[in-house]
């Protein structure tokens, strides 16, 4: 029963009020924050708790006077007000139950990198970042370009990005996957549909507890950046390839003209790419069946079809069309498909839960 299970919370929650007045925690800070943070994570979920049980008692109380001559009647009429309360309390304490990414709070840093369809891709991964810039806008994160490679006709062979603001994370990290696109592209003269890719990978801002690196675990190389068209050349050695030999993963830098900016931003980028890895990693120990999961971040996965000739956006994972793609490419009715996303993801963890 829901109200056993909510019953430790409420107890462990009246425990730390108690401890928080005690002399000896009073003298320990340290002790003191980390009793204050639990704290205010259990404040949610105690005081819907204790709504709950206010209902739940109330509900009782008057299924006894249903039989009552003089009270019966009113009594069904406050039932019928308190049991589509509780029903709700219900469904909100389900989703507080739910554990808690511990990522959800963070930054991200975007990768966005085209895939087969050669020119076509690389725009289409212009539209998608313009896409993601002006929702995050609309949100009021701040977009900042870390690294790019255009392609010649104006696309992005690779555009990394870092969007900073409230719950960044939370919102899009089911983004990570595979688009596909299906249009007419401008250089096509016989009007025919092509379909192209994009990889994405949504990759948390981590700090440096978070990931341990070893200096002697990496080889670091300096070279000469490469202009755009013969402009802008450096003359010096700026650009900088990290290499992290453990995982084979490399970060090359050549944006900024000093090489010690350009090391410090391909730091923090490998530092995000092997906390993704090692996510992925406990993802796929914890569940076998994790890939047919949202959120499963794998690039290999056909996440989404934009179809331009039809208007028509497709996500595969939980079977949503919505036949209004130009205006959520506009970014402001992406919440059309994230808030979908959510639900399933949470309806998925209550059903692990057992809830």
């Amino acid at each position: 029963m829901l109200k056993e299970k909510l019953q430790p919370f409420i107890d462990r929650y009246e425990e730390i009020n108690r401890l928080l007045s005690s002399p000896d925690i009073t003298k320990d800070i340290k002790k003191m924050t980390e009793l204050s943070k639990e704290q205010s994570d259990l404040e949610p979920i105690v005081e819907k708790a204790k709504e709950y049980n206010e209902v739940l008692k109330a509900i009782e109380e008057n299924r006894s006077l249903l039989e009552d001559e003089e009270l019966g009647e009113l009594a069904k009429e406050e039932l019928k007000e308190l049991e589509p309360r509780l029903k709700n309390l219900e469904e909100e304490i389900k989703l507080l139950l739910i554990p808690k990414d511990p990522n959800d709070d963070k930054n991200i840093y975007l990768e966005i990198r085209a895939g087969t369809g050669g020119e076509e891709a690389a725009l289409f991964a212009a539209d998608l970042f313009k896409a993601y810039a002006r929702y995050a806008d609309l949100k009021g994160w701040k977009v900042e370009i870390v690294s790019s490679s255009e392609s010649e006709t104006g696309g992005y062979k690779e555009i990394i990005a870092k969007i900073k603001g409230d719950k960044v994370y939370s919102r899009l990290k089911y983004e990570a996957g595979t688009h596909r696109v299906q249009r007419i592209p401008a250089t096509e003269s016989q009007g025919r549909i092509h379909t192209s890719a994009v990889t994405v990978a949504v990759m948390p801002e981590v700090d440096d507890v978070d990931v341990e690196i070893n200096p002697s675990d990496l080889k670091i190389d300096v070279y000469r950046s490469s202009g755009c068209g013969g402009q802008s050349v450096n003359t010096t050695d700026s650009a900088v390839r990290i290499t992290h030999i453990p995982t084979g993963i490399v970060v090359s830098m050549q944006d900024e003209k000093s090489q010690h900016k350009n090391k410090e931003k391909a730091l923090k980028i490998l530092k995000a790419r092997i906390y993704e890895q090692k996510m992925k990693e406990q993802q796929e120990t914890l569940s076998s069946e994790r890939k047919a999961q949202v959120g499963s971040g794998d690039r290999s996965e056909r996440i989404r079809t934009y179809n331009y000739p039809q208007n028509r956006i497709t996500d595969h994972r939980i079977g949503l069309t919505l036949y209004r793609l130009d205006e959520i490419m506009q970014g402001g009715l992406f919440d059309e498909i994230i808030e979908p996303l959510i639900a399933h993801y949470q309806a998925e963890k209550i059903k692990e839960a057992g809830l």
